[in-house]
């Protein structure tokens, strides 16, 4: 038996539970991986809020890093005691799992599984949306909501080493000094500021080409404002609630922008593409152009005050459990 935090109906933090469960032994194609540290992103919260549907219950949680333990037959490659890590493969929140092989992820040993769990899922997220969504060029002028948390931290820094010149948003002053120092070359502070003044201000009336928008409802109107003409409006998150409806000629209207929702999974189902953009996720983090910051790491029992920390807004940098603490 293993214990799994999952929840029976939708609801607030309060409805996430502690429950023993049997997991078994890896079929063909699974491992069992021990799982020692999981990443908590808005995903989980979405899910648990009924915002994204689940079938109940539901085990949440979408990122994970731990030690293979067992591999089932026809398993290639991955032997007990190997370290491994995933993404976007639901069902994390738990001290043990079965998961098929080919989702798993090899971790060098300059990554340790705090790191992994804090970076796998967010880092592939900023991989996807510098490198496939829009290809950010050196002296591109970018702008980045949330820039202090877990996806925003790492995608600033990032786009920083490859050149960009990036204008940040962040909710206060403690944060807009996190973000600086993670490489925004700009900051606008406060929910209610004027994104898209600011934007003007700093770039002379040119606008930005791409948008790389978290928040959602809150900011959707803003961020379109903030964009040049043929920018490119990229949605990875809706903190504040869903983008409500926008006709598709109002985009033409804009200046010919483009809107886009990618959706991680999507982008790294083939196992070797997704490997590729691991290694190359892994080399920043050891090289130090990317710092994964991880303050907030709660016990595997608080979840939901996980939850709570990460919904308040509160939080900076990536919030991870820590299943295993040995």
């Amino acid at each position: 038996m293993t214990r799994a935090i999952r929840f029976h109906a939708t609801g607030g933090p309060e409805v996430l539970r502690i429950e023993p469960i049997e997991i078994g032994d890896p079929g063909p194609g699974e491992v069992r991986l021990r799982q020692t540290a999981i990443g908590v992103n808005f995903t989980d919260v979405y899910s648990r809020s009924g915002l994204y549907p689940a079938p109940l219950p539901c085990i949440p949680g979408r990122e994970a890093a731990g030690v293979v333990e067992a591999v089932g037959e026809g398993v290639e490659g991955w032997a007990p005691g190997d370290r491994a890590s995933y993404a976007s493969v639901s069902g994390a929140y738990v001290e043990a799992r079965l998961i098929e092989a080919r989702r798993l992820i090899r971790l060098p040993e300059v990554i340790d599984d705090r790191t992994a769990a804090a970076a796998t899922l967010r880092g592939l997220t900023a991989h996807m949306l510098l490198h496939a969504v829009h290809t950010v060029r050196s002296g591109e002028t970018i702008l980045v909501h949330a820039a202090a948390g877990g996806v925003g931290a790492i995608l600033t820094q990032w786009a920083a080493s490859l050149g960009a010149v990036v204008i940040g948003v962040v909710s206060s002053p403690e944060k807009a000094a996190l973000a600086r120092a993670g490489g925004c070359a700009h900051v606008i502070v406060g929910r209610e500021a004027d994104i898209a003044g600011e934007v003007a201000a700093v770039t002379g009336g040119a606008m930005v080409s791409v948008v790389y928008d978290a928040v959602g409802r809150a900011s959707f109107a803003r961020s379109l404002d903030s964009l040049a003409r043929r920018g490119h409006f990229v949605s990875y998150g809706q903190a504040s609630g869903p983008i409500p409806p926008i006709a598709i000629q109002d985009l033409g209207a804009r200046g010919s922008l483009t809107l886009t929702r990618p959706m991680l999974g999507d982008y790294i189902d083939d196992p070797s593409v997704r490997a590729a953009m691991a290694e190359s996720l892994f080399a920043r983090i050891a090289s130090g152009a990317v710092r994964i910051r991880m303050e907030a790491v709660f016990p595997f029992e608080q979840a939901a005050e996980a939850h709570r920390a990460l919904e308040s807004g509160a939080t900076s940098g990536s919030v991870i459990l820590i299943a295993d603490p040995s």
